[in-house]
This record gives C-alpha cells, structure tokens and sequence, in this order.
C-alpha cells in the first residue's frame, strides 16, 4: 500500500495533505524519516509514527473509551461537549462512533469504531450482549427490589417488562445491574420501577470486556484481537 493511501485510510487527511506530510519529513518507520509519499509498505502490524507519535496500523480502529460525565455521546452535541473532542482527530477523520450511548451524566465503558459491522453485531437486540452497570441509589437496596428487577418491571410508555440479567447488591446504596438491553433511560427507569433512584450510573463492562482500572475517565486504549474475543465471551 503507498504510504500516502496509508496515511489517508488511517485518518490523516487527504491524500493531498497527506502527500505533502510525508515530504516535510514528518512520517518514520522505526525511526527513519521517508519522504516518498508512494512508496508501497505492508501495513500489516506496521508502526509508524507522525510528528514522532508512534501509531499502530489498524485496517479498522476498535477502541476502549472511558466516558466522563458531563459529555454527550454525539457529534452534534445540543447542551454539552461532545465526547469526539477528547479523541485524536484522526478519529473523527476515520468517522469512529460509539457503540450505543451513555447519559451526559453516566459515566465508564463505551466501545468506539470505523466498523460498521462490529456495530451492527453489538446493536442487534439479537446478539442480547450483556452490559454491566454500577448503580448508586438513593434508598437503601433490599432483597424484594433485587428479585422484582430480575423479575422484571414495567415501564412508563412500554408495553414488554424490563428484566435484569444479574442483579448483585454490593452494599446499602450499590447494585451491580446486568442487562442486555438498551432501552432509553432503562436502568434510571428500573430502578424508579421499583422505588428508588439513581444517585450515579457507571457502566464496567460489556460482555467479557471490563473498564480498566487504570484507565482514567476521558482516556482510551486500542483494542485487538484478544479483546474482542473477551467481549464476545458472555454473549450467548
């Protein structure tokens, strides 16, 4: 592949502008500047750096986002910022969008990408992909509130009961809440279903795939192949 469809494809910009990059020396490979903009290079498992930050070829990007609160899941955010200004613009130059939304005030695990069939398949109500909340209420939890979640409970304006997967009470004011669906507002909804109310909402995993505890909020990672094996472990 010429290093300037390379360059393209991984969201440096035009082919143009990414022609005239590579010419003012600011494209390397294991630390030698190439300046010819059609040079043919495997990418398969290239590093290469820009303006000396290394970046690892992705034919598609998969990423783990921890989301912060106070952002909105969108591109046109109406009353906060958006997530897109906390990632590389070769990010946004790639179109990576996230898997599903959060709140603007609920923080943690969003999973990011150019692949639309990854999104597709982590969508599909279909695939019931299980995602893992950490929920602060209000009220104290009692046991008749966890069985009527894992029952299921009805919602305003919905016709089919909301079930939990899992429900674990951490302590007083702490649930751990598995659902595979992804209703609007559901898991504030389910818990108000049951007379409580959500103080704060995180969510630490979807399917096998974890949040990082060493990942701060407003941070990402790549994910590879052993990753999206892990997030596909837990689905049925």
């Amino acid at each position: 592949m010429q290093i300037e469809r390379l360059l393209q494809q991984q969201g440096f910009g035009t082919r143009k502008g990414c022609r005239s990059l590579v010419r003012h020396g600011r494209f390397a490979i294991q630390g030698q500047v190439i300046e010819d903009p059609f040079l043919d290079i495997d990418p398969i498992g290239l590093k290469f750096t820009v303006d000396e930050q290394e970046w690892p070829y992705f034919e598609k990007a998969v990423v783990l986002f921890h989301k912060p609160a106070g952002y909105e899941c969108s591109r046109k955010p109406k009353h906060h910022p958006g997530i897109y200004t906390l990632l590389p613009s070769q990010f946004v130059e790639r179109d990576i969008q996230s898997v599903g939304r959060l709140d603007e005030d609920t923080t943690g695990l969003l999973i990011m990408t150019d692949d639309g069939q990854l999104i597709h398949s982590l969508s599909s109500p279909k695939r019931k992909v299980p995602k893992v909340y950490r929920v602060t209420v209000r009220h104290p939890l009692d046991e008749p509130q966890r069985q009527a979640l894992l029952a299921g409970v009805m919602l305003n304006d919905d016709p089919d009961p909301a079930h939990a997967v899992a429900a674990e009470i951490v302590d007083s004011h702490t649930l751990l809440l598995t659902i595979t669906e992804g209703r609007y507002h559901q898991v504030k909804r389910m818990l108000a279903a049951v007379s409580n109310r959500v103080e704060a909402l995180c969510r630490v995993a979807v399917g096998g795939l974890e949040l990082p505890a060493d990942l701060p909020p407003g941070q990402w990672r790549w994910l590879e192949a052993a990753d999206l094996e892990r997030l596909w472990s837990k689905s049925p």
